[in-house]
């Protein structure tokens, strides 16, 4: 066990850090690859009675099958921020897609890079910009190799080949697995292993599907077919990938991890009859299908109903590489390797969603993306400078630790919380479902069992204002 001492010198804001790692060629290469608004239902093996997605059924066959798996937020960049952190969106300022994720925060990638590991980024960033100098950067947030959209991208795109726009041709899908898989093949070479972060723009809108995916869905209404021709083609590319990590003798030793980044968009989307959908915390709008494959760690398939989240990812990808969590900034997720090994029948700690209602950003996520200079100007130039200090800034005003916005909820065993506070004041109200018995959350049973909203009332504001606390930046200090 060691302890990295750069890591602790770069990453001084938060005391205390330490980290330990086996250093061992045991090790597992770990690929995380990320969908864009594909719902639960919006995959093969959940019924979906159209869609055809034969590589995800079989990979979600083969490993270990999440069934009761939550994106962190119902919306695209904070769940991704999730990923990279193991804290919930809030705690950086991620409230929505578009906003920035704070240079302060310490990332998946950088642990593991200062770890040993290689690191690529491929697809969908949407956690800032994709320029070079920019301090929110795939190349400023750990990674090494980074091939990278500002947001959502579709056939045929122009992506940030680390801070140059290269014109990439092909299905949106499959040119992410392409530029990944040459990075891999150059990266297995070596002894160290490897992060590959996978993040598709699909399917999100505007649906172009190839016409090869459309075809299949030809009698169906078009932006239908579009819409299912999209999931088909992640389908295809996520097959290419493991296929291409077994031809390169990789698989055995791969963690591979899919997943969406939140629920199903209303229109063309499926929750597979959970309620509401993108946006919304109920369960059509943070449940999401997910799988994980490790032939070495989970050699016989099966499924799970532990209940768990893209904020899990983090820490169970840092057990998985040796990696020690003491030290750490306060975290949301916990590690699921207990999971994989069967020894998990419950999830040992609840787990808390809030969508504070703050608006979204477009194409410039923090005013940050077109603003920002090109490498070949001077750090010093004042609008860099300017910029860079919007990102990094905390609030000038700490936000109050008695009012939480919007609409947030507690998952507690089989039970969910939800607390809605309005524009109003002080108007707060409550809601109470049993996921077993009710997991379409129709019947309320607040009025039913005051004493269990009660108590996980106490529970959920407590974490509110842990998160708000993170919000006001004391995990920096």
């Amino acid at each position: 066990m060691r302890t990295p001492l750069s890591l602790c010198l770069c990453l001084g804001f938060f005391p205390g850090l330490f980290l330990a790692a086996a250093d061992t060629p045991a090790r597992p290469n770990v690929i995380l690859v990320m969908s864009d608004d594909q719902g639960w239902g919006d995959i093969g093996y959940n019924g979906h009675p159209l869609l055809q997605t034969p590589n995800l059924d079989a990979a979600a066959a083969a490993g270990l099958r999440l069934d009761s798996f939550y994106a962190a937020a119902p919306s695209c960049s904070p769940t991704r921020a999730s990923v990279l952190t193991g804290r919930h969106p809030n705690r950086m300022g991620v409230f929505s897609w578009g906003h920035a994720i704070r240079p302060q925060e310490l990332t998946l990638a950088e642990v593991l890079r200062e770890e040993g590991y290689m690191t690529g980024h491929f697809g969908k960033w949407h956690l800032g910009s994709v320029r070079v100098d920019s301090p929110v950067s795939p190349g400023k947030n750990g990674f090494d190799r980074w091939v990278s959209a500002k947001n959502f991208y579709d056939n045929n795109p122009t992506l940030s080949d680390e801070g140059m726009d290269i014109k990439l041709i092909g299905e949106g899908s499959q040119v992410a697995v392409e530029s990944a898989l040459e990075w891999i093949r150059e990266a297995s070479r070596g002894e160290a292993p490897f992060l590959a972060v996978v993040w598709f723009g699909s399917p999100h809108y505007p649906h172009r599907a190839s016409e090869e995916d459309a075809a299949l869905y030809q009698d169906q209404p078009r932006n239908v077919r579009d819409f299912l021709g999209e999931v088909t083609g992640i389908d295809r590319a996520f097959g290419q990938l493991r296929e291409g990590i077994s031809d390169l003798g990789l698989r055995e030793n791969t963690l591979l991890w899919f997943t969406s980044d939140n629920g199903a968009l209303r229109k063309v989307g499926s929750t597979g009859g959970y309620r509401g959908g993108k946006h919304s915390v109920y369960e059509g709008g943070i449940r999401v299908p997910a799988f994980i494959e490790w032939p070495r760690r989970i050699p016989v398939p099966f499924s799970s109903q532990v209940r768990a989240s893209t904020v899990d990812i983090f820490p169970t990808v840092l057990e998985a590489a040796g990696v020690s969590l003491e030290g750490l900034p306060p975290l949301d997720g916990i590690s699921l390797i207990p999971a994989m090994d069967r020894k998990m029948q419950e999830r040992p700690t609840s787990i808390g969603f809030w969508n504070a209602h703050v608006p979204g950003k477009f194409d410039e996520p923090g005013k940050i993306i077109s603003r920002l200079l090109p490498t070949n100007q001077d750090w010093s130039d004042s609008k860099v400078d300017r910029v860079t200090k919007r990102v990094e800034r905390l609030p000038r005003k700490e936000r109050p630790l008695d009012a939480f916005p919007g609409h947030s909820a507690w998952i507690s065993g089989t039970w969910k919380l939800h607390r809605r506070e309005m524009q109003v004041v002080g108007r707060v109200s409550w809601e109470l479902y049993d996921l077993n018995a009710d997991p379409a959350e129709k019947h309320d049973l607040a009025k039913a069992f005051p004493a269990r909203v009660a108590a996980m009332r106490l529970e959920l504001e407590d974490w509110l204002r842990e998160v708000t606390r993170s919000l006001n930046g004391e995990d920096y200090r």
